[in-house]
């Protein structure tokens, strides 16, 4: 089901909301994308991340924008032109049909399918989605040591009040 624009051009990406994240995919144009998916042929397209957080591979096809949503919600979605400079149409699109049924490393934090498809369109890698995770487990990190010195202080001014 579409929610936004649901009228794509070749090149456009595709941001589709998945229950605990966004997967992407540029359209090609005619009903297809490119996306990432898993290694696993019988794994659903669904599944990318789970499955390829594991096995640290993917695998690059080009399906209809139907399979590829499923039920789930979809949109255009170029938000980076804002900031960055789209590949003439025909570039990307050459530049994804190389791609096709080629098998590639994945890293949902340095190398996911949002990167791939902004990799496609503006010639460079970019995923906000990975920022915002790194960002939370950095302000998770500095919390738990903020957590870890207090509670060393507390113990420290307990002990001396014992002494």
């Amino acid at each position: 089901m579409a929610y936004g624009n649901c009228y794509p051009k070749p090149g456009d990406l595709i941001e589709i909301k998945r229950q605990f994240y966004q997967h992407w995919a540029l359209y090609l144009g005619d009903g297809y994308v490119i996306n990432v998916t898993p290694v696993d042929e019988g794994a659903p397209s669904l599944s990318v991340s789970v499955v390829s957080i594991f096995t640290r591979k993917a695998k690059i096809k080009k399906q209809l924008l139907k399979e590829v949503v499923g039920n789930d919600e979809w949109k255009v979605n170029n938000k980076y032109d804002r900031s960055r400079t789209p590949l003439p149409v025909a570039e990307i699109i050459r530049r994804a049909e190389r791609y096709i049924d080629r098998e590639v490393s994945y890293d949902v934090l340095g190398n996911n399918c949002e990167h791939f498809v902004t990799m496609l369109r503006y010639g460079e890698e970019v995923s906000d989605q990975a920022k915002i995770a790194i960002g939370s487990m950095v302000a998770l990190g500095a919390v738990a040591v903020a957590s870890t010195v207090l509670v060393r202080l507390i113990r420290g001014a307990s002990r001396e009040k014992d002494d």
